[in-house]
């Protein structure tokens, strides 16, 4: 066996270099699946809205007039440098897209998966920690329904209760109207922005609008993480250095703390790169129940208007950051534990 320090740079140069056989075969699935629908995409887009020499025009600038072997290795060059086309209904770039709207997006997953950690960890500790139980069984319950539940159904709900029935928050948006004038786009994260800028008010309106989405998406991924850690703090418990630790008279909640949920961590952190692919699917259905300005939100509508360049260039894009992020957490987990390096 190799020793830890020959073996971690050898590991991290593996991870890094799956990374091309994982976007290739990526973006194969994702070229293929939209070419073998049935019609055309200009026409199914632009249709009724353009001549027939208008519309040969635009496929012939999509470059959809060339051989599928051709739009292939030309939308395999432009993945490797970072362009992910333009759209067919409104000529804009991927790129502006995630741009304008990625702020909005990551806004909105970082702050679900915030509330994922803080619901999910400390009820799979108690669950574990309860194996059996009373609260436990409740625990149990409530993640197999927060995991269960389609996440537009939890945010129509929060809806009807939050906004309709108790008027506490607002239905939908990013931030009201005069808040998005006020708040100069520096980042084009609306949060972040408004820190720049000092305006508490406009902070407070953000985050109010912000609450419910964060909740919803939130809460679906809660329940994985409270399944996990529970089972792993029920199996730490079972280990010979709790039952060592014990015998040195620490004290039982030092024990649960410090070894049985630190040790049950580990596997949360591979799970964290597997969770990727649901955040981000999980977001694009909050955004458009939410009326979310993000990425999301835009996906659902260049599907609704056919737009198969658009479709193609944003998943194409999120398949990217599911493989690097990934690949990130793969490396993030050898350097916590040891033992994946081998």
């Amino acid at each position: 066996m190799a020793s830890a320090g020959g073996s971690l740079p050898r590991y991290i140069a593996q991870r890094l270099l799956l990374i091309i056989p994982m976007v290739f075969l990526l973006t194969t699935i994702v070229f293929l699946l939209l070419r073998v629908a049935p019609g055309d995409p200009v026409s199914a887009s632009l249709g009724g809205r353009l001549s027939e020499d208008a519309l040969d025009q635009r496929r012939a600038s999509l470059g959809l007039d060339r051989p599928l072997i051709v739009q292939y290795l030309e939308y395999l060059k432009d993945v490797a440098t970072f362009n992910f086309g333009e759209t067919i209904t409104d000529n804009r770039a991927i790129i502006d897209i995630v741009q304008e709207n990625g702020g909005a997006t990551l806004t909105l997953a970082v702050s679900a998966f915030i509330v994922a950690l803080v619901v999910g960890l400390p009820l799979g500790m108690i669950a574990g920690r309860m194996r059996d139980t009373g609260p436990d069984l409740v625990i149990r319950i409530f993640g197999v329904i927060t995991y269960a539940a389609p996440v537009f159904y939890w945010g129509l709900l929060f809806q009807l209760l939050f906004a309709g029935a108790l008027g506490w928050l607002p239905v939908s948006g990013a931030a009201s109207p005069e808040t998005i004038f006020e708040v100069e786009p520096v980042t084009h994260i609306l949060l972040l922005d408004a820190v720049i800028a000092g305006n508490s008010e406009a902070i407070v309106d953000i985050l109010e609008h912000l609450l419910m989405p964060a909740a919803t998406l939130g809460l679906l991924l809660s329940g994985i993480f409270i399944r996990l850690v529970r089972v792993n703090v029920i199996q730490s418990l079972q280990g010979d250095y709790i039952e060592a630790a014990r015998a040195r008279g620490i004290r039982e909640s030092r024990v649960i703390r410090s070894h049985a949920f630190r040790n049950a961590l580990v596997p949360v952190v591979t799970v964290i790169g597997l969770q990727v692919a649901l955040l981000l699917s999980g977001a694009i259905l909050t955004e458009a129940t939410f009326n979310w300005p993000g990425i999301g939100n835009e996906l659902v509508q260049y599907i609704n208007n056919r737009d198969y360049a658009a479709v193609q260039g944003i998943i194409t894009l999120f398949a990217v950051v599911v493989v690097l992020v990934s690949i990130l957490i793969d490396i993030v987990n050898a350097l916590i534990d040891p033992r994946v390096r081998y």
